[in-house]
């Protein structure tokens, strides 16, 4: 299923967004590119990943991802 939020491609980027593509060699999820529009929520987006992903917790990781696939599982969207 394709974003229902307009999105700018890789190609048609410029700026910081074209600059964050880059990050990614062109390959971003589209849970990311959503905010193509707004390169500044797409930088916050990134940090509050790495924060529950990969930060402290009393969960490990493994169960944090398995948590994060299942609620995309009955979202309906690809993780």
């Amino acid at each position: 299923m394709a974003a229902r939020i307009k999105v700018i491609e890789y190609d048609e980027a410029e700026g910081k967004m074209k600059e964050l593509y880059e990050r990614f060699n062109g390959q971003m999820a589209n849970i990311l590119r959503v905010h193509s529009l707004n390169p500044k929520s797409l930088v916050a987006h990134l940090e509050y990943y790495k924060v529950i992903m990969f930060g402290k917790s009393p969960l490990p990781r493994r169960l944090r991802e398995m948590i994060a696939t299942v609620v995309s599982s009955t979202n309906e969207c690809f993780y």
